[in-house]
This record gives structure tokens, C-alpha cells and sequence, in this order.
């Protein structure tokens, strides 16, 4: 770095301030961000908020100072990036937003230096590690490649340098590194409507801060434009068309006032007032809310004019589960084979008999049926939950060299599994009173799927796809088109930090409970992994034996089906919890699930 640069870096880091804000943006190692955390388990949405003071260009910096200068600068969403544009000629006509596409890039890139240089003109390039994009709607997107930039630049009339030409297109944005990014930036939650119009689904974007005050009305106002472009299709928003804020949203003594347009008076109050609930409750400063349209406050049946922002849990992503979930009892699949319920650390046997031998079991809705795999995963079965009762049925036998992944329940009553093999695959569904057919447009169709998992609001599934050669968690989701037809697709990756992934299952509607492999780790184990990317945490070691299976719900203890010594057993954290606990195995059965 010349001497020049060490200073512009210098000042700036001396530059910064430490003030009240959202959680911190933390940037995937490998994959899409599709929601953060909820609230309660999140990484603090009020973590302090690191301010970046831009420097101002200095008459005696030469072209490498200047892009150096302006690419700090450009990471402070101060002001309109108003110093930022001060590196910049007059006939520069960049101008990225305060919500701008921005090209994600390593921590580590070249210092900028000089390619050529003659009298009032010079050139000047950075390379590095490009990691992804993030576009005008929040959404990240990992895109991993050689990041490799020229900007051109010219000297003005008074002897100073500036920017003439920007990399690639003047209207591209920004270039900021992976601490830029986690510094000037937040990972929320927007929350839309699933198809059946009652349960929330969580749409994560990264939303710049600007100042912390502002935050409120920059949440909102993201609201009010829907979702990012990987949820538009899936799900709905109760804000007629043209909805907008009518001013900024005003927070005095931890009541949030929302004033909305005339446009949201063809909106449902209800349902528009969950949305804007599960919305600001990631905001410490907020703790009750009222909503006004044209100035005039509407109040929902049953509610206060207030509004507690912890209202319309019925309306949560979990569902039921998420108040249930402590008291749900698991499943299991017993020593002899029976399907029966783990109480403390003994499985009582609920279906006997042949109908009872199911392995990889998965719970309907309202327990009125099971389904499961044969002991070869090459038919999918169906049986009810009466002890003694027949043979269960056969309803999906696989092709010669396919298996089938575990079945897996939506909540609407609907069953999911994917048949597979070697680089190919089939999703198939099953409505409830119909039989299984095929999903018209299925985004794994041309690799391996060793599992799938839809989450409870039935708008998401995670997978585990061979990728490359190994299995990698990702994440798609569920769109469904006017006919009735199934779009299930646009798979990104969650994590690159597991490795060899086994199975998984949805803790909650942000978190996964994934069974696999650390870099750092020659055994599989168990771990939670956020869907917003974040990183992964490990929930202990013990004397596992071979893990194989993972069962998780909000609330309850996670389980694993694993074996050992040539015995199958489940086992559980001695004490539930999200981080280290030691791993005991005290029942002697296998593949746990939860029912939906």
C-alpha cells in the first residue's frame, strides 16, 4: 500500500463511530440470504451500529489514493453518498440509491494501483474474490467468481484527479467488501402471506442504515414494495397496490405510529396489521403500534387502538408448533419395530402390529395418518394410526437404482418426498385426497437429493443436494400457479461451512438442525445453521456413534437417530439447549420426527 493510501485508510478508521443500530448484515460464506433469525433467537437486531465518517478527496492524492478514497467513502449511505461522488468528475452521472445494487467482495482485494498513466490520464485496477450480489430489493445472492476492475480517471482543469469511468455500467451500483457490508448494512425480516392467507413466511433482505432513527420507516417502506424477487410468486401481501407510507413512522415512548395512504383502505386490517406486527417487532425501541390510514387511526377487530407488536402469533411462520412445541410428544420407530411415541426416554408403542413397521416415519397433520419408507427406501407407505391395523399401503415405488427421500408433511395436509438416484430426481406430491403426482416444474430434476424438507409455512423447502460431488444444503421455494401447478425451485446454498451434509430438519422458521461435518470435524455431528447464512453453531459432542437422522421443533429437544455398537438408539442433549451440551442416548429406537 503507497504511502498516500495508508493514510486514506488511516483516517478513515479513525473516522468511526459506535452508535445505536440494527443487527449486523452478516454476509454468507456460501449462499442466498432468505431470512434471519427470529427475534427472540437472533443475533441482536439493536447490536451497535458502526458509522463510517467518509474522508474527502485531498488535492495531492494521486489516481490509486483517489479510487481508494472513493471506494471507502462509498460504504457511509450518509448524505446520498455525498462525499463519495466528490472523487467523481462532473460528467460522472453515477447516483447508486439508498437501496443499490452492490457487488459483494472478499475482505481482501488488491490496493488499487496504477495500469497506466500518461499526462492528465491514468487507469487504474483492483482485483479479488467477488462473493455475491445483493439487488435493489435487498436480496443476496452468492455468486462466487475473479473480481477484476479498471476505473479511468482524469485530471481537472485545477490539477486535481477525478474519476471519469466507473467499472462496467455507471448505473451498477456499488463495490463493497464483506465488511463493508456487515458494517453499513442489516439483515431483517419482511413478513408476507402464504398461499393460505394466514401464516406469515419470512422474506430476509439487506436494508443499508443510513441512521439508526430512520430505520423504522426504511423497514417499513421495504414492506410496502413487496417481496425480493425469490419470494415474488409464492406468497402475497394484505397492502393494496400503491400503498405507501404517508410520512415517516414516528416512534415516541416505544409506541410506533404507521400513517398509510388512502390506497390501503381496500387493504384487510387484520391481516395488513399482522404483517406490520411481525415486521417491527425486530425493533427493541418498539413495543406497541398503532396503525392510521389518511391520519385517522383504524383499530382491528378485538384489538386496542395500540397494538402490541407481539400480537397476531397466530399468524407466526411455526404455526401451532410454535406454542406447542415443549409439550409435542416425538416419534420413533421402536426395537421391534413398532411406531410409537418417546415419552421421557421410553417409546410407548402407538401402532403395532404390521402397520407399524415403517421406517423414516413422518406424522400428518392431526394424526390421522403415517407415512414412511420400506427398510430399502424404494416405496413411499401410507398407514393409519390404529394398533392391529393391516399391512401399511404401498402408494410410490421407486425406478430400478432410485431411493426415496423421508416423506415430509405441510401443514395443509400434504405429502412431499423425492425419489432419486445418480444425478437425477423426481419431486412427488401428494394433496390430501389425492394421489401422488409429480410437481410439473421441479429446480433439482438433474441431481441427486439425499433429503427434503418443506418448512411449516409451506412456502420453503430445504434440501440436501449432491453438488459438485458432495451434499450441500440449500434452499428453494414453493410457488403454485393459477392451475393448481407446482413450482418448486430456485435452490441457492444456505452454508459452505457443513460439509457432508446427512440429514436435516427445521428448528424454526430460520434455523436448521443439520447432521454433518465441519471442515474442522472427522465426524458427523449436529448442528443449528441460520438460513440468513450466518454462521453455524455446534450443539456438542458426544458418544454418537453413526448419526443418520435429526428430528427438530420450536421449543423442543432436538433428537438424533443413530447407531451404535450395532444397536439403534436415539439420543438427546442432556440438557435442551442452542449451543454445547453434553449428548446422552437413552432410548433404544431410531428415526425420531416431530409431528406438523
Amino acid at each position: 500500500m503507497s504511502p498516500c493510501a495508508r493514510r486514506v485508510t488511516g483516517l478513515l478508521t479513525l473516522a468511526v463511530l459506535v452508535l445505536g443500530g440494527a443487527g449486523c448484515a452478516n454476509v454468507p460464506s456460501g449462499g442466498q440470504v432468505i431470512s434471519g433469525k427470529p427475534a427472540e433467537r437472533a443475533e441482536r437486531v439493536d447490536d451497535p451500529y458502526v458509522r463510517l465518517i467518509p474522508v474527502k478527496p485531498r488535492p495531492d492524492w494521486g489516481p490509486a489514493e483517489i479510487v481508494s478514497g472513493f471506494l471507502a467513502a462509498s460504504a457511509s449511505f450518509d448524505d446520498g453518498h455525498k462525499v463519495a461522488k466528490m472523487y467523481l468528475s462532473g460528467q460522472t452521472s453515477w447516483n447508486p440509491g439508498l437501496r443499490p445494487f452492490v457487488t459483494v467482495l472478499a475482505s481482501r482485494v488488491t490496493d488499487p494501483h496504477v495500469i497506466k498513466q500518461s499526462g492528465k490520464q491514468a487507469t487504474v485496477r483492483i482485483t479479488g474474490d467477488q462473493l455475491g450480489t445483493i439487488t435493489a430489493d435487498g436480496q443476496y445472492t452468492a455468486s462466487p467468481k475473479n473480481f477484476d476492475a479498471a476505473f479511468q480517471l482524469a485530471k481537472t482543469p485545477q490539477g486535481v484527479w477525478r474519476i471519469t469511468g466507473l467499472p462496467g455500467d455507471e448505473k451498477s451500483g456499488l463495490l463493497l467488501t464483506k465488511d463493508d457490508v456487515e458494517r453499513a448494512m442489516r439483515t431483517v425480516n419482511l413478513f408476507f402471506f402464504a398461499p393460505d392467507r394466514h401464516t406469515l413466511v419470512p422474506n430476509g433482505v439487506f436494508l443499508p442504515v443510513a441512521n439508526r432513527q430512520a430505520l423504522p420507516t426504511q423497514l417499513v417502506q421495504a414492506l410496502l414494495t413487496g417481496p425480493t424477487s425469490w419470494l415474488a410468486g409464492a406468497v402475497d401481501s394484505a397492502f393494496p397496490k400503491g400503498t405507501r407510507l404517508r410520512r415517516g413512522v414516528q416512534v415516541d415512548k416505544e409506541i410506533a405510529t404507521v400513517d398509510l395512504t388512502k390506497e390501503a383502505r381496500g387493504g384487510d386490517i387484520e391481516r395488513m396489521s399482522a404483517q406490520l406486527s411481525w415486521t417491527m417487532r425486530q425493533l427493541s425501541e418498539i413495543k406497541q403500534w398503532r396503525l392510521q390510514i389518511q391520519g385517522e387511526t383504524v383499530v382491528p377487530d378485538g384489538m386496542d387502538a395500540t397494538q402490541p407488536v407481539n400480537a397476531w402469533e397466530e399468524n407466526s411462520p411455526d404455526g401451532r408448533v410454535a406454542t406447542e412445541g415443549a409439550h409435542q410428544n416425538a416419534y420413533v420407530v421402536g426395537p421391534s419395530g413398532f411406531l410409537g411415541t418417546l415419552e421421557g426416554d421410553r417409546a410407548q408403542p402407538v401402532v403395532t402390529g404390521p402397520a407399524g413397521r415403517l421406517s423414516r416415519p413422518a406424522v400428518a397433520p392431526g394424526y390421522q395418518e403415517f407415512a414412511g419408507l420400506s427398510g430399502d427406501a424404494t416405496q413411499v407407505l401410507v398407514a393409519a394410526p390404529v394398533s392391529g391395523s393391516p399391512a401399511p399401503r404401498v402408494v410410490l415405488t421407486a425406478h430400478d437404482g432410485a431411493r426415496f427421500t423421508a416423506p415430509s408433511w405441510s401443514r395443509d395436509g400434504t405429502l412431499w418426498v423425492v425419489e432419486s438416484k445418480k444425478d437425477e430426481s423426481w419431486l412427488w406430491v401428494r394433496r390430501p385426497g389425492k394421489e401422488f403426482v409429480r410437481a410439473a416444474h421441479w429446480g433439482l430434476g438433474g441431481r441427486e437429493v439425499l433429503a427434503f424438507r418443506v418448512a411449516r409455512d409451506g412456502v420453503r423447502a430445504a434440501v440436501i443436494a449432491g453438488i459438485d460431488g458432495r451434499p450441500q444444503v440449500q434452499l428453494g421455494r414453493i410457488a403454485q400457479s393459477p392451475d393448481g401447478s407446482l413450482d418448486v425451485g430456485s435452490f441457492l446454498p444456505v452454508s459452505s461451512e457443513l460439509q457432508d451434509a446427512v440429514d436435516l430438519a427445521w428448528r424454526d422458521y430460520a434455523t436448521l438442525a443439520v447432521l454433518g461435518r465441519a471442515k474442522r470435524d472427522s465426524q458427523t455431528l449436529p448442528f443449528l445453521m441460520p438460513i440468513s447464512g450466518s454462521a453455524i453453531t455446534s450443539l456438542g459432542v458426544g458418544s454418537l456413534g453413526e448419526p443418520r437422522t435429526i428430528a427438530a421443533a420450536p421449543g423442543a429437544p432436538i433428537l438424533i437417530g443413530t447407531r451404535s455398537s450395532g444397536k439403534d438408539q436415539v439420543c438427546r442433549q442432556r440438557t435442551p439447549t442452542n449451543s454445547y451440551s453434553p449428548w446422552i442416548c437413552p432410548t433404544p429406537a431410531k428415526d425420531p420426527t416431530y409431528p406438523r
